[in-house]
């Protein structure tokens, strides 16, 4: 049996979840980020990628694996494969959600494809999210959640890929594990790569903490924010290679010619590019 048929019903699981989007969330956001000029009061837009941090799923600590996140089970597929991180996915704007509504979130499995990589077996969970306010349907999004096998010793990072464009817009981020736990603890996230130094090092393999994905995504977007008032119709977003909390990481973009769009990228203190986003308005 295919590995993909052992999880069929795990397709078409879903929840709904509802939250207040207070000024204070979205206040303590701003700070984290220094997204100067965002508007945080009652009424104000909400920016792109802010919504992570509603209907925050928040399980008992009882219920969490080793890693800090949620034992699969319930609504995830319980893919043998341990380490859980962020591969991308994307997004459709209807129209934005609002500080101080009441926010709706529908999540739907949406699909579970298995695959070999180059570092063995690998897993993908396309999970639908639909985000609602006051006034209906907001957002429409797609994230898919890459399961891989325990990291070997040697195992080489993914091949370096050179910046799509020349950037016109570009801003210096300083990773620290300050700014990675005000995140955390912004979306809810337990996850023990942002924020155990031993674990992320000794169990999981890696140089030191790893720089969440969406929150990547999200400086990303706030430097589209900094440099144009066109609000996006639809995006995709791919994460290509990690980023740690061990140096400096720039975030990069460029408008297209026909003013339609935008790209936008992430690249490592190597130059190589760590996520890529496109933005049609």
């Amino acid at each position: 049996m295919p590995a993909s048929e052992k999880f069929e019903d795990w397709i078409g699981r879903s929840e709904i979840a509802e939250d207040i989007l207070t000024p204070r969330m979205a206040a303590h956001m701003a700070a984290s980020l220094g997204a100067q000029g965002v508007g945080v009061e009652p009424g104000d837009a909400l920016p792109v990628g802010w919504q992570w941090m509603v209907c925050a799923d928040g399980p008992a600590a009882s219920e969490l694996a080793r890693d800090g996140l949620p034992e699969r089970g319930g609504l995830l597929p319980p893919i043998a494969l341990p380490r859980r991180m962020w591969a991308g996915g994307n997004m459709r704007f209807h129209q934005p959600l609002r500080v101080g509504e009441k926010v709706r979130r529908t999540t739907e499995v949406k699909d579970i494809i298995f695959k070999e990589g180059r570092s063995g077996a690998i897993a993908f969970v396309a999970m639908g999210f639909a985000y609602s306010g006051e006034q209906g349907l907001a957002i429409e999004e797609q994230m898919d959640i890459a399961y891989r096998a325990e990291k070997m010793p040697g195992e080489a990072p993914p091949p370096p890929v050179a910046p799509p464009a020349e950037a016109i817009w570009r801003r210096t981020i300083e990773p620290d594990p300050v700014l990675l736990f005000r995140y955390s603890a912004l979306t809810f996230n337990s996850h023990r790569i942002h924020y155990d130094q031993p674990y992320v090092t000794e169990i999981e393999g890696y140089p030191g903490l790893l720089v969440h994905g969406p929150l990547i995504a999200t400086l990303l977007f706030d430097l589209m924010r900094r440099n144009t008032d066109k609000p996006p119709a639809q995006l995709s977003y791919r994460a290509m290679r990690p980023l740690f909390a061990t140096a400096p990481f720039e975030v990069c973009g460029a408008p297209g010619e026909d003013a339609k769009s935008c790209t936008l990228w992430a690249l490592d203190p190597e130059g190589a590019v760590a996520m890529q986003v496109e933005v049609g308005f």
